[in-house]
């Protein structure tokens, strides 16, 4: 399944700061340390060596990453004009069967974080509950088999 290229004007700037980062700081650092490394002899016995050209792989791999996504990404900075339903950008507070509540953010794939309780907009959770609105009861799929919610809060902060 390709994911949407939605993302918050927040979740852009982190993207952007770190591919400077990654191109002015970290890689210049790295190519040096790994010429230092070449310049001592034998490459195949050289763990210096060896570990900064896996290290330079990795970083070169995250910085095309990088900037194809920052090319794609279709950045989000204002809140939908309906606020009293479910979109792109919204705190969603659910209730469940239990009466335990949980609350989720909808954000762009790029920028879940599952200790923040954000949620890509292209997880089962978030299109169950996208277009839904206050008192609306969700179904969803999860691994753990079907669990329903009630949808007992919308709030959209700021993007």
């Amino acid at each position: 399944m390709k994911r949407s290229n939605l993302i918050t004007l927040a979740g852009a700037t982190r993207l952007r700061n770190e591919l400077a980062h990654l191109w002015k700081n970290l890689r210049p650092e790295v190519t040096k340390a790994l010429a230092a490394a070449a310049a001592e002899g034998d490459r195949s016995e050289n763990a210096e060596y060896i570990y900064r050209k896996k290290q330079l792989r990795e970083i070169d791999r995250r910085l095309r990453y990088l900037q194809k996504r920052t090319q794609e990404m279709q950045v989000i900075e204002r809140k939908p004009s309906n606020q009293e339903a479910v979109f792109f950008g919204a705190e969603v507070t659910l209730e469940d069967e239990m009466g335990k509540e949980v609350m989720y953010r909808i954000v762009g794939s790029d920028e879940f974080d599952v200790e923040e309780h954000y949620i890509s907009v292209d997880s089962p959770m978030a299109r169950a509950l996208l277009k839904k609105q206050l008192d609306d009861q969700v179904e969803v799929l999860l691994p753990s088999g079907k669990k329903e919610f009630w949808i007992t809060y919308i709030h959209y902060p700021e993007l």
